[in-house]
């Protein structure tokens, strides 16, 4: 099964690319995105076999794992459930939390979080349905359902459901706070 979404992942990365075959595989396969997302599917993977042949893949991924996080800050945790289509255009400060539920078809731009909220019976993480676009810098958390095809923009803060089909925006603009100024007044 995860075999067959991580080709569902690399076509959807492959279809994003452009000139000549073999500089799209190539593009591809240097990816951090395709990189991250390969590994993960590696970690789900090796949950489903044996003990005896988990000690081989789990040292594999556990290496792997621990180098993408490090190299590209991407951090999917292999208890999430993602479905098929996963792309990361952009690397740095990607965090899926253990046990996010995440649909087909989604994209994750760069410093997206998506992770556990509350604390006892209230505590939870995200479930988001398909074709959905996280912009950078969003961050999703707690016991919430995100709907089908739903757009959440730039540096947006959800902690409740979101319909099918909306699209969720940072309220642009700023309050100042303040006519001081940042320079230290002489004593």
């Amino acid at each position: 099964m995860e075999w067959r979404n991580l080709r569902a992942d690399l076509d959807r990365a492959y279809a994003r690319t452009s000139g000549g075959r073999l500089r799209r595989v190539l593009e591809c396969l240097a990816s951090p995105g395709v990189q991250a997302v390969a590994i993960y599917r590696l970690g789900r993977g090796s949950l489903a076999l044996p003990a005896w042949a988990r000690l081989v893949t789990d040292l594999a991924y556990g290496i792997l794992n621990f180098l993408v996080r490090i190299v590209w800050g991407i951090e999917i945790s292999r208890r999430a459930k993602i479905g098929p289509g996963l792309y990361i255009g952009h690397f740095g400060t990607i965090i899926v939390g253990r046990d996010s539920t995440i649909g087909a078809n989604c994209s994750l731009s760069q410093d997206v979080t998506i992770g556990l909220a509350g604390s006892g019976p209230q505590a939870g993480v995200p479930t988001i349905g398909d074709d959905v676009y996280i912009a950078p810098g969003a961050r999703l958390f707690g016991r919430i359902r995100v709907g089908n095809n739903v757009k959440i923009g730039a540096n947006a803060v959800v902690h409740r459901d979101i319909p099918d089909n909306a699209v969720v925006a940072l309220d642009p603009g700023f309050r100042i706070v303040s006519y001081r100024g940042n320079r230290r007044r002489a004593a």
